[in-house]
């Protein structure tokens, strides 16, 4: 059975979070992104040192590619151990990419990874958002509505 556009799979082992992007970025859309990777970058991957606070996806050629993601190299790899900042392809439906590209272009949008994790048959996958930036008076105003949610919550639970 398909999933629905928009939905994440279960997340086993969470490997990198990108716990900037929800306060520079309003979130449209997310969805769910394989990953190509080289036999070392998937033994990087499990140690657990892997950085995606500065990364982004772009298209080229059709393509969507991870860009500025930093995957260490493995410490027991040889001569064919991978870069750490390679760009890497982005697994998804060629409708799918094609849906982000418009709104890339048309809409000044942008493509970030929300977090990089393990699903629950063990592959690599990304989760991709289409984002758009906030400005300064924006990062104030959800920074205010947060405190008052969690103040709303604290006076909530001291009632009863």
């Amino acid at each position: 059975m398909a999933k629905p556009s928009g939905t994440i799979g279960l997340k086993v082992k969470t490997v990198a979070e990108n716990r900037r992007a929800r306060y520079e970025f309003f979130i449209e859309d997310t969805v769910e992104a394989g990953i190509a990777l080289a036999g070392t970058e998937v033994k990087g991957l499990r140690t657990g040192q892997t950085s995606i606070s500065e990364a982004y996806a772009e298209l080229k050629d059709g393509q969507l590619w991870l860009v500025n993601a930093n995957i260490p190299e493995f410490s027991h790899g040889n001569r064919n151990n991978h870069e750490s900042k390679r760009p890497r392809k982005l697994l998804l439906h060629a409708r799918q990419i094609e849906k982000f590209n418009g709104k890339v272009t048309r809409q000044g949008m942008t493509l970030i990874p929300l977090s990089l994790y393990f699903n629950d048959k063990g592959r690599a996958k990304v989760e991709l958002a289409l984002a758009k930036g906030k400005k300064l008076h924006d990062k104030r105003e959800s920074e205010k509505a947060k405190d008052w949610q969690r103040e709303a919550g604290r006076l909530m639970r001291e009632r009863g």
